[in-house]
């Protein structure tokens, strides 16, 4: 039958029937399951003496949560998750927004998406895993373990362009603090831009040297600059003098050192050490992570614990760079304690390998303790036999697999969040978001 017109179209938004659409509705359904997860949402976004009764209705628990579940599953930016949120009826649906209502902003999102902490998204994933565990899809019996880094949304890090940067945020901070308070400031933003391109263009160190030496003084000179600055305005007792001096003294602490490291390194020839490193000013929490002889990132390294399903039963980002060696008993202890028994049998990279770990795993009760590469360790020591040593270890080749997967699919390779809470958040975010399309694959299946 064909109708000339439609007499009333529905006004509730409708999942349509594609395979996607089908693992957000099986993950509404999770989310049902669970209501304590928005319990915990709400609590954040309420946080500060926010009263939930009083101003404009703003976003829902349950809308922000499952907000922040899209943007990492699409690898959406808030701009674009604004716009499908109001062209998609699946995604409002999945979202429970109403079909038709004013359209969202991409900085309404953004402000509701950074209120969750990062100790609120690392409780969301235990209340999951627990979820996972009570239904069968992961009994948390047989796990693997291994590390991965997490980039920074920092550029390569030198000297040049490290005293370029302090230069130029100087340089804009000093403007506005001009039209705030009275400060005897030139502006060497251009200058000091031409001297770092030099740098970067120079086929020589002899050539580099005396460019380094100019870019050297212009950035003290705005350091010196900036001091001023901070005294004026302190005596403003105005919120948005207060405001800037703190922001402008935040950049100073790591301008001087920025320029410590850079006559340690250039001038003097100094070997500075890793720890006493400043990589970027915009993301002081950086660490720099030697993956190998040629590749260094900048980031922060994830142990992640992932189970048979492939859900990630528990993730830790460490600040530094710790030995893998160090970090497998601790990974058990916290096995333990979240699913309330040690694993039967885990399986680690041969970097987590000593003698001392495959003691203390074997103390916890676990059975089977394999380390990919022995060193040392005999295969009867870290398992019942010789089969079930291959088994494990060929298991342990699916780890990563899930790591591809998280950072293909779910933003992990690098984190875009500004801070180092923000990037906890980031991390535990993604991983909530992959745990809740696999089980939802899961239970489809």
């Amino acid at each position: 039958m064909r109708r000339q017109i439609v007499d009333q179209i529905p006004l509730v938004p409708m999942f349509s029937r594609h395979r996607h659409a089908r693992e957000l509705a099986e993950i509404v359904r999770v989310l049902d399951a669970c209501p304590e997860l928005e319990q915990l949402v709400e609590r954040d976004l309420l946080r500060g003496g926010v009263a939930a009764t009083k101003g404009r209705r703003g976003l829902t628990a349950r809308q922000v949560l499952r907000a922040v579940v899209l943007k990492q599953m699409k690898g959406y930016t808030y701009e674009e998750l604004a716009f499908h949120l109001s062209d998609s009826q699946s995604y409002r649906a999945f979202c429970r927004f109403e079909l038709i209502g004013p359209p969202l902003k991409r900085s309404t999102l953004q402000e509701n998406v950074a209120r969750i902490s990062p100790a609120t998204w690392e409780k969301l994933n235990q209340i999951l895993v627990t979820y996972a565990k009570k239904t069968g899809v992961e009994i948390g019996k047989k796990v693997r373990i291994d590390c991965t880094p997490v980039e920074a949304n920092i550029h390569p890090p030198n000297d040049s362009s490290l005293l370029w940067d302090v230069v130029r945020v100087l340089g804009r901070r000093l403007m506005h603090a001009s039209k705030l308070v009275t400060v005897a400031w030139c502006d060497h933003r251009k200058d000091a831009k031409r001297r770092a391109v030099g740098i970067w263009q120079a086929p020589t160190a002899e050539r580099r040297k005396p460019l380094y030496v100019r870019l050297l003084k212009l950035t003290e000179r705005t350091i010196g600059y900036a001091d001023q600055a901070v005294a004026a305005l302190a005596r403003v007792d105005t919120r948005k003098a207060r405001l800037l001096g703190l922001r402008i003294s935040s950049v100073l602490v790591l301008g001087r050192r920025v320029v410590d490291q850079a006559k340690r390194r250039v001038l003097r020839g100094e070997s500075v050490p890793a720890v006493e490193k400043v990589v970027s000013i915009f993301e002081p929490h950086t660490d720099i992570l030697i993956k190998s002889r040629t590749e260094i990132l900048y980031g922060h390294k994830l142990c992640l614990n992932v189970g048979a399903s492939g859900l990630v039963l528990d993730a830790i980002v460490h600040q530094g760079n710790p030995a893998d060696v160090t970090l497998a008993v601790d990974m058990i202890e916290r096995h333990r304690d979240r699913l309330g028994q040690s694993p039967e049998q885990v399986v680690f990279d041969g970097s987590f390998a000593s003698r001392a770990n495959l003691d203390a795993i074997k103390a916890l009760g676990v059975h089977d303790v394999v380390f990919t590469k022995s060193k040392g360790l005999r295969v009867e020591e870290m398992a019942q036999s010789s089969q079930v040593f291959r088994a494990l270890r060929h298991f342990r080749a699916g780890v990563e697999g899930c790591i591809s997967f998280l950072k293909r699919c779910f933003g992990l390779d690098r984190c875009t969040w500004k801070g180092f809470a923000s990037f906890l958040a980031y991390v535990q975010a993604s991983i909530f978001s992959a745990n809740m399309l696999l089980l939802a694959r899961h239970r489809l299946g």
